[in-house]
């Protein structure tokens, strides 16, 4: 399975952003989505995902992100508005379905002040 994570780019802050994940296969059955991202010199961190049961989202972006599915493109979005320079880093996919766990790329987010 391979993921290609794409939207990233440069904005200024306030602006908005749409990235996308698109799987090489049906997600149909994926039970776990979500959105991490690595800022620089930083741990990579949770921002938003998603379950059938619940959406969680980083309490630095709620409000301001949200993330969804479109399974007959096979792709999964995070939707980023308002952005802020701290949201600047690397954004990377995770899906997740049973025990097998699959990640994206990255694709690069910058937020200017």
């Amino acid at each position: 399975v391979q993921l290609q994570a794409s939207g990233g780019g440069l904005v200024q802050a306030g602006g908005s952003l749409r990235l996308s994940c698109t799987v090489s296969r049906s997600i149909v059955n994926i039970d776990y989505m979500g959105w991490y991202r690595q800022g620089r010199g930083k741990e990579r961190e949770p921002v938003a995902t998603a379950t059938v049961l619940a959406t969680h989202y980083a309490d630095s972006v709620k409000g301001r992100f949200t993330i969804s599915r479109d399974n007959a493109k096979k792709t999964v979005y995070l939707q980023m508005n308002s952005l802020k320079p701290e949201d600047t880093g690397v954004y990377f996919c995770n899906l997740r379905e049973g025990r097998r766990n699959y990640w994206g790329q990255g694709t690069q987010v910058t937020v200017s002040s």
